[in-house]
């Protein structure tokens, strides 16, 4: 616990770390529940630590005595546990750090929002100034929180002030043409406007209607009584050239019409090549229409509500971006969004949206963006940019990768069935990199290796893919039938890799060339995997051809001296 501590103190001050000092004056209960309580409400990082006897600069000048002539920490865990609500269990050391004894209280991050006794929420927050702070927390950004763990939905909510005058009429017929045009729950088309408005959740009514819940004037509220009741649904499509803004739309308007204007200027803008893909005329789109509508329904179904800000859809010269406000749901991050289940942060307003035919009843619309990105020969999706207070989706645009798309085309005719997203994933990258190994493939598909291998030997069964190399190194590139097929015979010798022998020459040569190697080197030379090109190095070593120094990342090798 002692080095754990100094390692703490030594990092500073953080979203999970909060230092307080007692030189000046000690730290009162209420003071100390507050920090507590602050960190507890804290966004992300399941360890959170309040270092009691420890300045502001990582000064260690002791935690004064609490209650007595010492300090207990079963004592501190009971008072936390009695003055917060719900009950929020710590658990806290007294540590010897220098001579001075400091307080360490450890904080679980809490699942819904903790406040003290006396009805003080704050949170942990990142101030403008760069550092962590604590703020009070709003009702909006309890809701919030709530929403973001599944344990509140947002869209269900009942509007206090709306009345039933409060939908727009042409608004309900849109949504049932909506239901005809994309195949949407035919059997809502024919009730009437009070059943088909509760059948999607639209209203809070047993009987009469009294309010709108916020999916329903989400989806046909006037423009007025959204604008008043919930101003925080607004819609921006920008295009930019450089830094200069050509259009700048802002929306207010029920999502479905909202998303059926936006289409309009996407098409506008989006323009389709036709052009000779291997022995097909194709039309490549400078973006699937299908990933970009996927895109844009996905972020009115997932944004957060109750946070100010606007959903921005943002078309730059070489990409389009699509924020949101709200981070990813509880349990969502980078490298698990194509396998997690459905967590919508909405779920009645993303039913709706199932009903009426505008998403997938498998809610798996991540995987279309995936999915139509790539088969248009561009690089996929990237979410990489995503914070925990927003989501952003970057589709690439650029020229297409021609050559893929003639290759799927050729092959789909040829198969007769069209490759799956995790194989379509794994080829796309070879294409773009001529080789990849299992352990970046489970990277890709978001899978586990034993997996990601199934996908590289299935692919290799069907003739797309050749392996080499055994184990750990074995590397998998096209095969020779896909490198005829596209034209590139002479590729595939240099794919294909140099010999055993050749490769310790060209290892032996470089390394007396600049008068040393590294294991990153030796991979790139011999175009191998890291794990063959240790392997390598090692056999030369031992054969005295070349000498090992330092360890780990840092190692190099250096011809051995005769």
């Amino acid at each position: 616990m002692e080095q754990r501590l100094r390692n703490l103190v030594a990092g500073g001050e953080s979203m999970l770390v909060e230092f307080k000092g007692e030189a000046g004056r000690p730290l009162s209960d209420n003071e100390l529940v507050e920090a507590v309580v602050c960190l507890a409400n804290r966004d992300h990082g399941d360890e959170g630590w309040l270092l009691v006897g420890v300045e502001d600069d990582g000064t260690i000048s002791g935690a004064r005595p609490r209650h007595g002539s010492s300090t207990d920490p079963d004592r501190v865990v009971a008072l936390i546990a009695n003055r917060t609500r719900p009950s929020l269990s710590v658990r806290a050391f007294l540590v010897d750090l220098d001579g001075r004894s400091v307080l360490a209280v450890e904080v679980p991050r809490a699942r819904i929002a903790v406040g003290t006794a006396d009805g003080r929420y704050i949170r942990r927050v990142m101030l403008g100034t760069g550092e962590p702070g604590c703020l009070p927390m709003t009702p909006a950004d309890i809701l919030s929180r709530q929403s973001a763990i599944g344990q509140e939905d947002m869209s269900a909510r009942v509007i206090e002030g709306t009345t039933w005058e409060d939908l727009a009429p042409s608004e309900i017929a849109r949504l049932r043409e909506t239901i005809r045009r994309y195949r949407g729950d035919s059997a809502l088309v024919e009730l009437s406007d009070l059943d088909f408005a509760k059948a999607l959740g639209m209203v809070d009514a047993n009987g009469e209607p009294r309010h709108l819940t916020v999916t329903g004037l989400l989806l046909a509220g006037r423009e007025e009584a959204i604008q008043k009741h919930l101003p925080t649904s607004e819609i921006a499509f920008q295009v930019l050239s450089g830094i200069d803004l050509e259009l700048n739309e802002f929306f207010r308007q029920p999502l479905v019409r909202v998303l059926e204007e936006v289409l309009v200027y996407f098409r506008a803008r989006n323009r389709e090549r036709e052009v000779m893909a291997g022995m097909f005329r194709v039309g490549i789109p400078d973006y699937s229409e299908r990933a970009f509508r996927e895109g844009v329904i996905n972020a009115l179904v997932h944004r957060d509500y109750s946070r100010q800000g606007a959903v921005h859809i943002q078309w730059y010269e070489d990409r389009i971006e699509i924020s949101n406000p709200g981070g990813f749901p509880e349990g969502v991050h980078l490298g698990n969004l194509l396998v997690t289940p459905p967590r919508p942060r909405n779920p009645r307003l993303a039913d709706a949206f199932k009903r009426l035919g505008l998403v997938e009843r498998t809610a798996r619309g991540i995987d279309t963006i995936f999915w139509e990105q790539v088969r248009n020969g561009r690089p996929a999706p990237d979410y990489g940019r995503s914070t925990p207070t927003d989501v952003v989706l970057v589709l690439p645009g650029g020229e297409a990768n021609l050559e893929f798309v003639g290759f799927l085309m050729e092959q789909q005719n040829r198969d007769g069935r069209p490759l799956g997203l995790d194989e379509l994933l794994v080829l796309n990258r070879v294409f773009l990199e001529r080789r990849i190994e299992t352990r970046v493939a489970a990277q890709l598909v978001q899978k586990p290796e034993a997996e990601a291998r199934g996908v590289l030997e299935r692919l290799v069964e069907r003739g797309l893919l050749e392996p080499r190399g055994e184990k750990k190194g074995r590397l998998y590139h096209l095969s020779a039938a896909v490198y005829t097929g596209i034209g590139q015979k002479a590729a595939y010798a240099r794919v294909r890799g140099i010999k055993p022998e050749q490769q310790r020459q060209k290892v032996l040569q470089y390394a007396k060339k600049h008068g040393r190697i590294t294991r990153r080197e030796a991979a790139e030379i011999c175009q191998i995997s890291d794990f063959q090109a240790t392997r390598l190095l090692r056999d030369l070593a031992k054969d005295g051809q070349i000498t090992l120094h330092g360890k780990g990342r840092a190692a190099f090798y250096t011809p051995a001296s005769h």
